[in-house]
């Protein structure tokens, strides 16, 4: 009798996702600062995509890795920032239970998939910098076409095996996310099994997959750093280290946060520091890419100022 009420208390089929605990009035001004930036990210990610489809000037492999990357900011903010306006506006704030695990699933997916593309353009860079009458053989379309491919596998994996384990917990009763959508740390602190082992999978994965991608991007600067500093001409310099800037600082933005988040034994254990660094690389980061990466770089102004020009 005691294992069937317990099969049944297990039995979760929605759950209610807290967000953010502030008055009603907060919850409005919230539901605008969101909104506000959700829309900006939308245009922004999708003028990028435009703008290196249409410019033929653009198409080379930084340029097709970076509107990859547009592409995947725009995925995973879209996963989590419609959901979450709409909670925003709802007194009942529910996810069904196959909703969150599709939702996580994406997320995990366009997340881990990102880490690998900028690891990706860190090796463009080193190649296109440290090689560049090689960097047309080394860098070939095929060769840009598989790394991308590579990446969206790696993505794949990390999220079939993270979604797996995490709605293989069971949940007695007890529903409530206090997160604004379905990530890991909330759904571990809600199930009523011991979830030591789904804590340890998480952090080796992302401990493996940063540390990884990390090592990757610092040995790619360290050659990029030793060649730049061999140029004689100081404009050189100053234009080379502007062409990499914008990568720099796109991936300490991402790394940061990330870090914070997964690849610490502590991660979850704070529910509210959790949330406020979650906007930052859901929504806010992929807000800001697109804007690092056009006002940094005067190819894609060229670029936007000749379209309109078209036009």
């Amino acid at each position: 009798m005691k294992s069937e009420f317990n099969r049944n208390l297990s039995e979760v089929t929605e759950f209610i996702l807290l967000g953010f605990r502030t008055p009603p009035k907060l919850q409005i001004l919230l539901f605008l600062g969101f909104l506000l930036v959700y829309m900006v990210t939308l245009v922004g990610n999708i003028s990028m995509i435009v703008v290196i489809k249409m410019d033929s000037r653009l198409q080379m492999p930084m340029y097709f890795f970076l509107r990859n990357l547009s592409y995947l900011d725009l995925c995973y903010s879209t996963v989590i920032a419609p959901k979450t306006l709409a909670n925003f506006l709802s007194n009942e704030k529910k996810i069904s239970y196959r909703g969150c695990a599709v939702q996580f699933f994406f997320f995990a997916l366009s997340v881990t998939t990102e880490g690998f593309l900028l690891a990706v353009m860190a090796f463009d860079r080193f190649s296109a910098i440290c090689s560049p009458l090689l960097y047309p053989v080394h860098m070939s379309p095929k060769l840009c076409v598989q790394l991308v491919t590579g990446s969206y596998v790696c993505g794949c994996i990390n999220a079939v095996v993270q979604t797996g384990f995490t709605f293989s917990l069971r949940f007695c009763g007890e529903n409530r996310l206090d997160h604004f959508f379905c990530d890991v740390p909330a759904l571990i602190k809600i199930s009523c099994v011991d979830t030591l082992v789904n804590e340890i999978v998480l952090f080796i994965l992302s401990a493996l997959i940063i540390i990884t991608t990390t090592t990757v991007i610092l040995v790619s600067y360290a050659y990029i750093l030793s060649s730049v500093l061999k140029i004689p001409s100081t404009h050189g310099r100053s234009r080379t280290f502007s062409t990499c800037g914008s990568h720099i600082a796109v991936v300490s933005l991402f790394y940061g946060t990330v870090f914070f988040m997964y690849a610490q034994p502590g991660a979850i254990s704070s529910p509210e520091e959790n949330k406020a660094v979650a906007v930052l690389y859901t929504l806010v980061i992929p807000m800001l890419n697109p804007l690092i990466y056009s006002l940094r770089n005067r190819d894609v102004q060229d670029a936007v100022k000749r379209i309109l020009h078209s036009k």
